[in-house]
């Protein structure tokens, strides 16, 4: 039983990964032979992101079993923390990929931390307390990152809360963080060959995370708090390491997103708290704990109000529709009962039965 168990699973992630390569594949073809505009080709950047984003948060609401609404606050410390290292080492490190990859793991390690200090804390409380204290920190990164300015000179980095006058810099002193402007000039080394690496490398991350011991412990605190604590999990630590990494692969989201823009501003519509619920819409329209439904939700979701746009004023409300259709199919009884019963794996087992 234990080795159908894995192999089970193995199948499953190879179907998941199998979609990810089949998509890119097929996209790549589309748009070397001129099938796909350039609006959809602008999309397909931030299709790698929502769907990293996705992933992610399932992580958390989903796997760990605690709903959080500071996701994009986790997307814009990764987000600042790349492209001030890119801003920063732009004349140093020439070559752009590698320069990119380091800029990955800064925005990586800075959102981890972040979201290890904030989980500290937070973890402690539960259900609408932890949304709510989730959703204010989100929003506190987001305030204090406007107030900020960071200079660079000869002698070095200047830090100011006032103004960029205030950084007292040398004449050819160069601001980096300038408030609530963000950062401008960061290199646009974000391409939809590297978002599909990143969203392999988080799925491989993910589901070897779910599929472990650590991952068994983690489900069993979602699913009974006090008996996983009787039996004798770290209820803090397990907490922790799910936050944690779930921040940490928010913060890679957030540099693919900051390398494709040519500048970077802590908006509400950026990095505020539609961000959160809309990645949060999509983890609960895909199923919550189904990494495989995240993946399609933010595809769809993302997609439709483009592939939608010739309808004009009836665009929103098919994509409302939409919205309430999925919501169905994915959480009404009876209709997961009818998928069940009429699922190709049980047709496929009645046809052998009848030979």
């Amino acid at each position: 039983m234990k080795n159908f168990k894995i192999s089970k699973n193995m199948k499953d992630n190879v179907i998941t990964y199998g979609i990810v390569i089949a998509a890119y594949v097929i996209m790549q073809i589309l748009v070397s032979t001129g099938h796909v505009s350039s609006l959809m080709q602008g999309l397909l950047v931030p299709l790698c992101v929502y769907v990293i984003l996705a992933v992610s948060l399932n992580l958390t609401v989903g796997i760990l079993g605690e709903l959080s609404l500071g996701h994009a606050g986790f997307m814009c410390v990764g987000a600042f923390a790349g492209a001030f290292f890119s801003k920063c080492m732009k004349n140093v490190i020439t070559f752009g990929l590698i320069r990119f990859v380091l800029a990955i793991l800064i925005g990586a390690v800075a959102a981890g931390i972040i979201g290890f200090l904030i989980g500290m804390p937070v973890l402690r409380l539960r259900g609408d307390y932890l949304a709510i204290v989730t959703l204010a920190f989100g929003e506190i990164i987001k305030s204090i990152i406007n107030v900020l300015y960071i200079g660079k000179d000869s002698r070095g980095l200047h830090f100011s809360t006032k103004d960029s006058l205030s950084l007292g810099l040398e004449p050819e002193g160069d601001v980096i963080i300038n408030g609530a402007q963000g950062i401008t000039g960061t290199p646009k080394d974000s391409t939809f060959t590297i978002g599909i690496i990143l969203i392999i490398l988080t799925l491989i991350i993910v589901l070897n995370l779910i599929h472990s011991r650590d991952g068994r412990a983690i489900m069993s605190i979602r699913d009974n708090l006090i008996a996983a604590e009787s039996i004798g999990i770290n209820i803090t630590k397990y907490k922790l390491m799910a936050f944690s990494i779930s921040a940490a692969l928010a913060g890679v989201a957030g540099v693919l997103y900051s390398h494709n823009l040519n500048s970077l501003m802590a908006t509400p519509k950026n990095f505020g708290y539609n961000m959160s619920i809309m990645i949060l819409v999509f983890v609960v329209l895909g199923g919550i704990g189904n990494i495989r439904g995240s993946i399609i939700s933010a595809v769809v979701l993302t997609l439709l109000p483009e592939l939608l746009r010739g309808l004009s004023n009836y665009r929103m409300l098919i994509y409302s529709v939409v919205l309430i259709v999925m919501m169905l199919f994915n959480w009404s009884p009876k209709l997961i009962d009818l998928r069940k019963r009429y699922s190709l794996k049980r047709l496929l087992k009645k046809n052998r039965e009848v030979q």
